[in-house]
């Protein structure tokens, strides 16, 4: 699998969609989306814009580096978060990370069980997209 196809499947994943609902967003059937994770084909630009509409990370998909996050682009909360991480030790900050990549995969999957639990994590009083 190249690199392109990985991270496609990887932003998919992350954005907790299947192959045939990421391929509607991106206009290309299920087989075609199969395709581009596995590396035997490449998506075009119009493809790549249309699912980086819905969050996809598309410098991410097309070269292995991360769209950087403007610090002057957090809201208040974003930046004490931020602020209150870089004061970790790195073991700490380590353990963070653990610890919010296990809530990223559980809270999708506890979700698309019950979807009552976003509601009952974030006190929202209507249920709202995971990002």
């Amino acid at each position: 699998m190249n690199g392109i196809g990985s991270r496609l499947r990887e932003e998919r994943e992350r954005l907790g969609m299947t192959q045939r609902v990421f391929g509607d967003i991106g206009g290309v059937e299920p087989n075609a989306q199969g395709k581009y994770e596995s590396g035997e084909r490449t998506p075009k630009a119009d493809y790549l814009a249309a699912v980086a509409a819905h969050g996809v990370d598309a410098l991410y998909v097309l070269s292995g580096t991360r769209t950087p996050v403007h610090q002057g682009g957090l809201s208040a909360e974003e930046a004490r978060v931020l602020a209150a991480f870089r004061g970790l030790r790195a073991l700490d900050q380590a353990a963070v990370q653990q610890l919010l990549g296990s809530l990223a995969e559980a809270l999708p999957r506890a979700c698309a069980r019950d979807p009552g639990v976003f509601h009952r994590a974030t006190g929202k009083g209507k249920m709202a997209a995971i990002p």
